[in-house]
């Protein structure tokens, strides 16, 4: 079965075509990984996924974080993440980093007395959602803080021996607020009544952290037509701007694109069955990772509330016949590897009966 044999790019080789999802955890205190965080990525190691993409981890702009607890790669936490990825190697797997700024989205709790004021591009908020404190509008001197964060971080990932980076442009984060006409209102050379026009940020993060790390370095970049704080909104209502977006990113120095969905069989546009990230790798001819409830019947944001306990594992059928068909090249699985580390060798061995399903209770610890 395709799915579990070796995929290989020009620039990453991994042992299958199993990804670990990035997932927020929070259960770094002094945003440093411990142990407990260590032995977490080494078990989805050892149960052969190919690559992990760890939970985002912030970078040392003093605006990057929003959710207590998460790492931020930095030279306090270089040593804790070498161990990380020795430990991930020894098991035969891969591991990028996801770099991740939040802007204007905080959790309520987080610095509630504002004494690093939230940033966005425009000082605008994306709606139904008002934050307890409105950020403030980026400086050009802030965003080339924000930018030289990211090559800082990319360049530190590269040093720690972590085998990629993906930069987090999806889900209504800084770098999708840039994306967005709503959020990004500038009328500098950030802004623009286009897309194009607004990816300005993205490129110049990308062709900074390129020429940094060199042309062999892995570079991937999550992306989605959708925001956390709202479903229905998109960036590209059509194949042809969506092509635009990725020509623009290919360009910059993007290998690997990661095309976020709620449900990785729902089609992205009405004309044909593809998801988005089967639409990435057509229109770039880069290879694209899907990503999307793999293995559930609820999607993530339902199931982070509610119990799944009893839900059956949705079909995976679907999902070997669009890795068979060359739709993507990898997919990257969530809450199932979450509350299962040895789901991959479960499925590969049909074990389905002995796989722990996803509940609630599974955040709580690691």
């Amino acid at each position: 079965m395709k799915i579990f044999t070796p995929f290989e790019s020009k620039k990453l080789k991994l042992r299958n075509r199993i990804v670990m999802a990035p997932m927020t955890r929070s259960k770094s205190p002094g945003n440093t990984p411990g142990d407990d965080v260590c032995e977490y990525y080494r078990k989805r190691a050892a149960g052969e996924v190919g690559l992990i993409i760890t939970e985002g981890l912030n970078t040392t702009d003093p605006s990057s974080p929003g959710y207590p607890d998460v790492p931020v790669i930095s030279d306090k936490s270089k040593s804790a993440w070498e161990k990380i990825v020795k430990a991930v190697h020894k098991e035969g797997g891969k591991i990028a980093p996801q770099l991740w700024h939040v802007g204007a989205i905080r959790s309520p709790g987080f610095d509630s007395a504002n004494r690093v004021p939230s940033l966005s591009p425009s000082g605008v908020y994306s709606p139904p959602r008002e934050p307890k404190h409105r950020p403030l509008a980026m400086t050009k001197e802030q965003i080339e803080i924000a930018i030289q964060s990211f090559i800082d971080a990319a360049v530190m990932s590269k040093e720690i021996g972590f085998d990629a980076i993906e930069i987090h442009g999806a889900h209504g984060y800084l770098i999708d607020q840039f994306f967005w006409d709503v959020t990004n209102k500038r009328d500098d050379q950030y802004g623009g009544q286009t897309l194009k026009e607004r990816m300005r940020f993205a490129t110049d993060i990308i062709k900074g952290i390129r020429s940094k790390v060199g042309v062999n370095y892995p570079i991937i970049f999550r992306f989605s037509n959708w925001k956390l704080q709202t479903y229905e909104k998109c960036l590209f209502f059509n194949t042809d701007e969506l092509k635009i977006f990725l020509d623009e990113l290919k360009i910059a120095g993007v290998d690997i694109f990661h095309g976020s969905s709620r449900y990785f069989d729902k089609p992205e546009f009405d004309h044909s069955p593809l998801n988005i990230a089967a639409w990435s790798k057509k229109l770039s001819g880069l290879p694209s990772i899907s990503v999307g409830s793999v293995g559930l019947e609820k999607d993530f944001m339902t199931t982070f509330v509610e119990s799944t306990s009893q839900d059956k594992q949705l079909s995976l059928d679907s999902l070997f016949s669009k890795i068979e068909n060359e739709e993507f090249d990898l997919i990257a699985i969530g809450r199932a590897l979450l509350s299962d580390p040895d789901w991959v060798i479960k499925v590969k061995e049909k074990r389905f009966d002995d796989i722990i399903m996803f509940d609630k209770q599974h955040l709580a610890q690691l």
